[in-house]
């Protein structure tokens, strides 16, 4: 979990930085470029402050050390973050789409004022930014397999989209199709609404002890498998924990081998998986005998 700490800290700090510039740059942009799609769009850039702050507390409540009322540790405090994160997001989502939805029924694209030269160059620069940094932020998520790191980063993505419509807008009034900036908007909203979606449901599966994929625990049997000593593979179950993963393995050694050697054995690869598998937090391994079945030879009838 120091790991995530570390890495977390470090992606948000850097994010908070760039935010933080942006948001002022949008502002000012908006300001004197006459757009105030900009200026919302720099108000949106706000939030993902908010979503950044989320994400520090998660993470940070998630890397303490297990304790007498959290004797398994803390980690599914990350998800809650996560949880929280997709809700902001399906709530910006929401927003935009209303928007895009509000404007075609009344009718309001009609009154579209076009911009100047800067909102124009404000809104590409914004896409480009936002778009770098959902993918600095999503890389450093997987790295870590964390939930609450892939909503912040698919925040930053639903702020890229969101100077995409801006841009569209713009576009669209310079081809004098005024209604594409609302179009763009409701479009947006789908692609932040599934985002929000499948965010919230990973986190949801990290809470209620749902197997590790299907991959890595074929991963584990076959390491399992490949240790001298080990003749057979009884069951192995896996549950996630937040973003580490739980194992329980049976085991078959040789039934006549003296306690201590089986002992042994089953630390040997207990030690191996926290080692290959640095996801793997616990480890629970159960010792069978194996003991050779004889067959009973049957004479052919006559």
């Amino acid at each position: 979990m120091q790991d995530l700490q570390k890495v977390a800290v470090k992606v948000s700090v850097v994010t908070l930085i760039i935010n933080a510039g942006l948001v002022a740059f949008k502002l000012l942009a908006g300001i004197f470029g006459n757009s105030y799609a900009l200026i919302s769009d720099a108000v949106h850039s706000a939030s993902d402050v908010f979503s950044t702050v989320i994400v520090l507390i998660g993470v940070k409540i998630a890397s303490k050390k297990a304790d007498k009322n959290h004797p398994f540790g803390h980690e599914r405090f990350e998800c809650v973050a996560a949880i929280l994160l997709a809700v902001v997001l399906f709530a910006t989502g929401a927003g935009v789409g209303y928007s895009g939805i509000s404007n075609i029924v009344t009718g309001e694209y009609k009154n579209f004022v076009m911009p100047g030269v800067i909102a124009l160059v404000a809104a590409a620069v914004s896409i480009v930014v936002k778009e770098m940094m959902f993918w600095y932020t999503y890389s450093a998520a997987k790295k870590v397999n964390s939930s609450a790191l892939k909503a912040d980063a698919w925040h930053h993505r639903s702020d890229a989209l969101s100077s995409i419509g801006s841009l569209v807008g713009v576009i669209g009034g310079l081809c004098g199709v005024k209604i594409l900036d609302s179009i763009a908007c409701i479009v947006i909203c789908l692609f932040i609404f599934k985002a929000s979606i499948q965010i919230f449901i990973d986190a949801i599966k990290k809470m209620t002890d749902e197997a590790c994929d299907e991959k890595t625990e074929e991963e584990i049997k076959d390491f399992i498998i490949s240790f001298e000593g080990v003749m057979r593979l009884d069951n192995l179950m896996t549950r996630m924990f937040g973003n580490r993963i739980y194992v329980i393995a049976e085991i078959a050694c040789d039934g006549s081998l003296p306690l201590t050697d089986a002992h042994a054995i089953a630390e040997e690869v207990h030690n191996g998986i926290e080692v290959k598998f640095s996801l793997v937090k616990h480890i629970t391994i159960h010792v069978n005998p194996f003991i050779e079945e004889e067959r009973e030879e049957t004479a052919p009838e006559t």
